[in-house]
Formats: C-alpha cells, structure tokens, sequence
C-alpha cells in the first residue's frame, strides 16, 4: 500500500508556515497589492520568527542550507524503521517545498520576499561547495538569468566574466529579478568564455553594493506586486575569485549541466507556489459557492450534479495531480535521484493549474469574482507569473518531450 501521508515532522513544519501565512501574510496580502514597491514590514517580524526556528532545529527553511540537509533521525519509531528499510529521505527540499506551498496560500508576492529564503539561495544550494556553503548557506540571494536580449533560453547569456588576478570582473544587464533589490546577495550567471557557448556559462554570488553594480529600475507588474522584480547592471562589477559557484572549469562535453542543475531544485518550489494559491482559490470559490445553493458531491456523479460543483470537482482533481507530482520532484532531490523530467512536469502542470484554477474562479464567482470584496482577482493576477519565470510552460514541456524522446536540445527544438 502507498501511504501518501507527509512525516510528522513535515506535518508540524507546513503547520508553522500556515500559521504565518493565515496570521502575517493573509491579513496584509490586500495592502502591499495596492502598495506596490512599498516594503512589507511584517517581513521583519517573518524572517526573524525563520530564523529562530532554523536556530532551533525546528525548522530546515533558513538560506540555502535547507536545500542541502538530508534527515537523519524522524519522529517516532514506525517512520525511523521505515527510513532505514526504504533508505527514503524528506529533507530539506521537501521541507522548503510545502513551506513554499503554504506561505504561498497567505500571498505569493510576500512568500517571495521573505528574507533569506530568495530563489537564489536554491541555486547555491544545488552547485555551491561545501566550503561555498559554508559562506553563503546563511545570506539572502536573488537569482539573475534574464537578460534584455533574451527569456527562456538561457543558453543565451551575454553577461560576460572574467578573470582579472583574484578577482572577476562581470559585465552586463539583468532583468526580472525578484528580490533584486531587497535580497542581500545576487546569484548571476555569465559566460566566462563566450566563445565555448553554454559551457562557459557559470553563476557568481555577487553581493549588493558590490562595486559596479547597480539597481537600474524596478518594474511595475501585474501581479506579485508585494515582490519588488529589479533591473541590474553590472559595470565592471568585481568580486571575490572564489564567488563562483562550483567549479570555474569550462568543460564542453558536460555543457552547463551544472548552473541548469538549480532548475531542479526551484522548478518544485514553483510549482508549489501555483499549488498554494490555487488552494486559496478553491477554498475561496467553495465558500461562495455553499452560500449560493451550490452543493458539491464525492458521491455522486459529477453529470448528475449543478454545472458549477461539476467544474469545481474537475479543477480540485487537477490541483491534487500537481500537487503530487511537486511531491515526488521535491522527495526525488532529497534522495539524490535525478529528477530533471519531474521537476519540470511539476512546473508544467501547476503553472497551467494555477491559471486554470484561479481564472475560472473568478468566473464562477461572477461579479464578487470580479471586483476587489475577494481575493480571488488578485489570486488570478499573481498566478500567471507562476506559469512563466523558472521557465515558462512551452519551456518546461520542451524539456518533458526531450526527456521522454531522449533526445538533444539540438535534437529537439
């Protein structure tokens, strides 16, 4: 028999998140969404609570650290004889996932701006040494990819490195980068040999006031508008030699494996912030739904039933199938197991869930759907950008295609 119940001590972990999400985040979601660019304070209080419970042990959400901690131990005899005769783990991306997940259900835009906990600090985790982690497996860091010249392929970076005594030297702009200017540190990739294509193509920890580094603007967006989303420049922006991640060797054979190794681990954390506002929304649009008249049923056939319980029943069957297979892409990485096809089918399907859910939300919610009384229309703004950064849903299914054909990016394109 599978047993799809989470640990105990991920229960309590997602519990804690919710807890936030419901006291902090839920309760001011409305008013940083009207205050774009203005700083939520309630963060303060957020990252200091992180911290406390990352200091603990209770928690294993604090900076990139999470990502690389596997359990040793688990609550309870039953779980720990479990572990030992499967060898199965639930560590630190699991861990972050449902926090992602929950925070996400308060208000994705705030999820995104809790400090020490940027996308960035993912990526450290997936290529930093053990010594880098050391330095950096406690810092706030935003991830930079985009750039003006470009969206998805990520191959195509122009930002340029290089190398100048003990010091690189970066050049170039950045673009969509969440957290840019709130976030304490940078994680930017560049091409160290830009003739040697996407091999050459590394990630650097560039820290906020580095010389050369500048915030050009900050957007204004659609959606997520308690996320400041920065414009970088780098003007001959020197760091540390060592603030490279991994190794500084351009190998050709291997390509840029291991910068797209951070896809890995953030594709799921994505994919969970889709399944926690899709889970606001069908909270929100069964309440109004009970108010209006509209019972929904488990018993009976959804043709038998009002056309609206029958849409909400399809769209909750959804959400589950994306929220198992965050699951399994997030257990996937915590035991070590390759997992490139899942983490971008989990995007995929929950990105495309997310849109799904919340927009036919608002429709079933007719003009209440519509109009500022719910959150529902905010929870349909901030959705769509779920489906498009870490790679968007052409993107990700790209990737799926090429793993199940097994097949080349230059195979397939």
């Amino acid at each position: 028999m599978i047993n799809l119940e989470l640990p105990k001590k991920l229960r309590a972990s997602a519990n804690q998140a919710h807890q936030v999400a419901a006291e902090i985040f839920r309760p001011a979601s409305r008013k940083y969404d009207l205050a774009e660019h203005e700083y939520p304070v309630e963060l303060d209080t957020m990252a200091a609570m992180v911290e406390g419970l990352a200091d603990s042990g209770t928690q294993d959400i604090s900076g990139a650290t999470g990502g690389r901690k596997s359990e040793t131990k688990t609550d309870g005899e039953a779980d720990s004889h479990a572990t030992e005769l499967l060898g199965n783990s639930n560590g630190g991306n699991m861990s972050a996932l449902l926090n992602a997940l929950e925070t996400s259900w308060g208000d994705v835009g705030l999820m995104l701006s809790i400090p020490y906990q940027g996308l960035g600090n993912a990526a450290i985790a997936a290529v930093a040494t053990d010594e880098q982690l050391e330095r950096f497996g406690k810092v706030w860091a935003a991830m930079a990819i985009t750039e003006p010249s470009f969206g998805s392929d990520s191959a195509a970076v122009t930002t340029t490195a290089t190398l100048d005594g003990d010091e690189w030297v970066l050049n170039g702009t950045k673009i969509f980068v969440t957290a840019g200017s709130r976030a304490t540190h940078i994680v930017v990739w560049a091409s160290v040999d830009r003739s040697k294509g996407r091999a050459a193509i590394k990630s650097f920890v560039v820290p906020q006031g580095a010389p050369g580094l500048t915030i050009a603007r900050l957007e204004h967006k659609l959606g997520i508008k308690a996320s400041d989303t920065a414009e970088l420049r780098l003007e001959d922006c020197r760091i540390p030699k060592d603030n490279i991640l991994g190794s500084p060797e351009v190998n050709v054979e291997k390509g840029f494996a291991g910068v797209m190794q951070t896809f890995d681990n953030t594709r799921p954390l994505v994919a969970a912030m889709a399944i926690g506002v899709g889970r606001a929304a069908l909270e929100e649009l069964r309440t109004i739904l009970t108010e209006a008249g509209v019972e929904i049923s488990y018993d009976t056939p959804a043709m038998n039933q009002h056309a609206a319980a029958a849409e909400f029943l399809r769209l909750e069957a959804d959400w589950e199938a994306a929220y198992l297979l965050a699951l399994r892409a997030g257990w996937m990485a915590d035991n070590k197991k390759p997992n490139s096809l899942e983490a971008s089918m989990s995007k995929a399907k929950a990105g495309r869930m997310g849109t799904d859910v919340t927009l036919k939300a608002v429709e079933l919610a007719g003009a209440l759907g519509y109009s500022q009384r719910t959150l529902l229309e905010k929870w349909s703004r901030d959705s769509k950008i779920l489906d498009i950064f870490e790679g968007t849903q052409q993107i990700q299914q790209l990737i799926v295609a090429r793993r199940v054909l097994e097949l080349s990016s230059t195979e397939l394109k």
